[in-house]
């Protein structure tokens, strides 16, 4: 624990120092889209997901150093090496998205819907080729059931996809994706450190480390967008959670909000967004009906931005905390 320990703080350390350059270097290249909730709608810089990317491969490079030269653990290194490969691959799908700005400045114009299920689909890659995680999997209310060859070839390239696209459907709030993955790394690593699942407790630790300080910058009012760079990255390495952590019914369970939002989406075709628009100081949700989990609070039009991104913590904190119980 106390390596882990260790990798997290320099990554929060990192973070801590490099945050407001890479802001800075977003706003030199132009990488700005429009904040929608706000009066005014500020520009804000987008991509912000690259800074915890580096603070997470930072880590995991430390990680992978102590183990190759003091504890010469090669299972350890290589499955580390194959969750980074996979984050950073991830990562590039998301950066690519987010570099294609529609010219309104409202949002990323960038890959279709079709092609980032796709694109994604080969950061799996890397975890399929080292066999990672454990093909006797638990599953809330099954039990442990034996995968063999269909966990690695067909369960983890599902989990990868599935995990980044999810988590980036339930979005457009100051602080909701960084604050909701706070909640449910946070929560993972404790449950991993009791559950004795050491590599589990590693990626989810160093994750949560990571975005303390990108969660400052993206509050309300949020200096930086997290973009898809960040909702790929954290779906990815909640997926490297769940499979090299064999702690699948937990990043299930955890993943509810994230199921719920997938079925409200589709009620609307996936052509609706989760933001609204300023009106007395309050947000005000563009339809009548529920077509994502923020619309519960901003049809109503009583509720702050503010409100609206606690509300849905509290939703993650709930079901996150299920994993003590089912």
């Amino acid at each position: 624990m106390r390596v882990i320990l260790i990798c997290a703080v320099l990554s929060f350390l990192l973070m801590l120092f490099s945050a407001k350059y890479v802001i800075r270097f977003l706003k030199k290249i132009n990488l700005i889209v429009k904040d929608m909730n706000k009066k005014d709608k500020p520009l804000v810089p987008i991509s912000g997901g690259l800074m915890v990317l580096g603070g997470m491969v930072f880590s995991f490079l430390i990680f992978i150093f102590i183990q190759t030269f003091i504890y010469s653990n090669q299972p350890y290194v290589v499955n580390i090496f194959a969750v980074l490969t996979t984050l950073l691959l991830i990562t590039l799908v998301g950066f690519i998205d987010d570099l294609l700005i529609h010219k309104s400045k409202i949002e990323s114009s960038g890959l279709r819907q079709w092609q980032k299920p796709l694109l994604t689909l080969f950061a799996s890659i890397p975890l399929i080729v080292v066999n990672a995680g454990n093909t006797n999997m638990t599953l809330p209310f099954l039990g442990q059931i034996g995968w063999g060859l269909f966990y690695p070839l067909i369960l983890i390239p599902i989990g990868v996809v599935g995990a980044a696209n999810m988590v980036n459907m339930l979005a457009g709030f100051n602080g909701l994706e960084a604050g909701l993955g706070l909640v449910y790394t946070g929560m993972l690593a404790i449950y991993a450190y009791f559950n004795n699942s050491y590599l589990g407790t590693l990626i989810a630790t160093v994750t949560f480390f990571s975005l303390i300080v990108f969660y400052y910058y993206n509050r309300y009012p949020a200096k930086v967008f997290p973009g898809d760079s960040l909702t790929y990255l954290l779906g990815a390495s909640l997926a490297c959670i769940a499979i090299i952590g064999n702690l699948e019914k937990a990043a299930l369970i955890c993943s509810i909000p994230f199921f719920i939002e997938f079925i409200l989406k589709a009620r609307g075709k996936f052509k609706v967004k989760s933001y609204g628009y300023y009106k007395d100081g309050k947000v005000k949700s563009y339809y009548d009906k529920i077509y994502s989990i923020p619309h519960i609070f901003t049809r109503t039009g009583k509720f702050t931005e503010k409100q609206v991104v606690f509300f849905c913590i509290l939703i993650e904190l709930f079901f996150s905390s299920l994993i003590w119980l089912v």
